[in-house]
């Protein structure tokens, strides 16, 4: 006598099935967005920016005296690498390479002309001004010719974006081009291009105005 052997039933379970034929469908949907392949989806759920901010508040007027003389035009690429002791750049460390471009201008402060630093003589035909030097004003960063190359986090820079925001993450990168901007607008000799253009405004102006020799000094 033989005893009938159970066959064992490997066929999927109803919802199993419907659970893989999903997953299936998410992946070929989200795989179709990803590649473009299928034409719409990306408009379909594509991001939608709304300005919600506030109207912007005056909070101060300032009168300028200043000539803006010359403007200089700069980039640098910062390379920024932070580290930690006794751990691999693997695990903890970030190093970050951004490019940034702006400019610095140079401008001559007519505002600081006492009536002792201009000499006119009694026909009006000959005017001497004594001007104080060029200076360079902050250098600003232009940011829509600024931006991050690359960007190597360790693991746990990693793990830490995930459970924090950190909107000032460029802040650093962005502060280090400003100061190499500045420091290379000191070496270009943009302060003498100022000077000169300057002298070269106040000489056409006294001219009109009949004045027949024009000399402008720079000192203190």
């Amino acid at each position: 006598m033989t005893t009938p052997v159970k066959r064992i039933d490997k066929r999927m379970p109803g919802w199993a099935k419907v659970v893989s034929a999903l997953i299936l469908v998410l992946v070929v949907f989200f795989a179709g967005i990803r590649l473009s392949v299928i034409p719409g989806l990306k408009d379909l759920f594509g991001t939608e920016t709304n300005d919600r901010s506030g109207p912007a508040l005056l909070q101060s007027i300032q009168d300028m005296s200043r000539y803006e003389a010359a403007s200089g035009n700069f980039q640098i690429v910062v390379d920024l690498e932070k580290d930690a002791k006794f751990l691999p750049d693997a695990i903890r460390g970030t190093r970050t390479l951004y490019v940034g471009a702006g400019t610095v201008d140079a401008y001559v402060d007519l505002g600081k002309v006492g009536e002792d630093d201009v000499t006119v003589n009694e026909d009006r035909t000959s005017a001497t001004l004594r001007l104080p030097h060029a200076a360079l004003g902050t250098p600003a960063l232009d940011p829509d010719r600024s931006y991050a190359v690359s960007k190597e986090r360790g693991l746990l820079d990693r793990l830490g974006d995930l459970f924090s925001d950190n909107p000032n993450s460029e802040q650093a990168v962005q502060k280090l081009a400003v100061r190499h901007i500045g420091d290379a607008a000191k070496e270009s000799g943009l302060t003498a291009r100022a000077e000169t253009n300057t002298t070269g405004m106040l000489e056409g102006l006294l001219h009109s105005l009949g004045f027949k020799e024009v000399k402008v000094t720079y000192g203190t």
